[in-house]
């Protein structure tokens, strides 16, 4: 089925479904509120699904990549409780350079830049109309009054350190995390997890605030906060979505941040939003209705992406306790080396 598409939106998600749209023979109009694409975010993890995802898309070849499949798991004092260990194609890519790459398979003009959308009633007539505009969705709102978003109780501070990173860690602290991984290209992409509670407000300096929070914590924090200047640290509060009981109402379909806003501890929100953008496209091209290609999109991704919110919002519960944090370190600390025993020797793999 061929047909017309208005996508509100031109992140990830949005630029994901309007490029394999168009590739199936759509018509698409992507309409973006900001005059040029985002700048804000760091570093995207992309769990082998979602590189899979990309590769259909036909935007992985030429993106720079770092490995995120492995890592320490630290003690504030540098301690460590354990490796963390992902599939090994999981990759990491620069969120501005995956941006750029979906952009540039798109018909020139497809994107009207500046042009915000409060309400379904300001777009064109159209086929499908999908709801890419992030979190705090205004058409999600319109369609959905219901939904709910959750205060996650944490800050995350993020940025990319002038500072060159071979080995990732995250360290968990009472309340606080901090994380660091190589950047595409050099550099670090840095993180930090702050509890509501001890975050402060956006009049002060970041670094202050930083410095004063994880004094004491191993040098390997204290070496990114120190390259770093207070305009490059991006601040927010982080929020994620109750799960709604579907993504589609009428001709209007949610992805992404829309859909499913999840809390960052799993690295998945990316990856997901990439995989809702080719899954509708692939629904509807296949289907023999609008009606049949968006319940078949429903079906395939809103079960999936719910289980990475909960996954998220469990991550965040454990890795940002507050009280009692001895207790969760001797579990992950027993687990890390209940996984090691179990991992064949190199004789014994052969």
């Amino acid at each position: 089925m061929k047909g017309t598409a208005v996508i509100v939106g031109a992140g990830i998600a949005g630029l994901a479904a309007a490029r394999s749209l168009a590739e199936g023979g759509w018509e698409v109009e992507v309409h973006e509120r900001h005059p040029q694409l985002s700048t804000a975010g760091t570093l995207l993890g992309l769990w082998p699904a979602a590189w899979s995802a990309l590769e259909r898309l036909g935007a992985a070849a030429g993106l720079e990549t770092v490995s995120i499949a492995s890592g320490e798991l630290l003690r504030p004092d540098g301690r460590v409780l354990g490796r963390l260990s992902l599939p090994e194609t999981s990759r990491g890519v620069g969120r501005m350079d995956l941006l750029e790459t979906l952009l540039a398979g798109l018909p020139e003009g497809t994107v009207r830049w500046g042009s915000p959308v409060a309400s379904p009633a300001q777009l064109p007539d159209a086929d499908v109309v999908v709801a890419a505009d992030g979190v705090h969705s205004a058409l999600r709102a319109h369609a959905f009054p219901a939904a709910r978003l959750r205060d996650a109780k944490v800050v995350a501070f993020r940025g990319v350190a002038p500072l060159e990173t071979r080995d990732g860690f995250e360290a968990w602290g009472a309340g606080l995390i901090f994380g660091r991984a190589p950047f595409p290209g050099g550099g670090t992409n840095w993180y930090a997890g702050v509890r509501t509670d001890l975050a402060g407000t956006r009049e002060d300096d970041p670094l202050g605030l930083l410095g004063a929070l994880y004094r004491g914590w191993t040098p390997r924090v204290h070496e990114v906060l120190t390259t770093l200047a207070p305009e490059a640290v991006d601040r927010r509060r982080i929020e994620d979505l109750a799960p709604l009981k579907s993504y589609v109402a009428g001709n209007l379909a949610l992805v992404g941040d829309a859909a499913h806003a999840m809390a960052p501890h799993l690295g998945r929100g990316g990856g997901e939003s990439l995989m809702d953008g080719l899954a509708l496209a692939d629904a509807l091209v296949a289907a023999p209705s609008v009606a049949e290609g968006l319940a078949r999109y429903d079906a395939a991704r809103r079960r999936p992406s719910q289980r990475a919110v909960a996954g998220s919002r469990l991550m965040n519960r454990i890795s940002n306790q507050l009280r009692h944090p001895w207790l969760r370190d001797t579990l992950v600390t027993a687990a890390g080396k209940a996984a090691a025993r179990r991992r064949p020797t190199p004789s014994s793999a052969e």
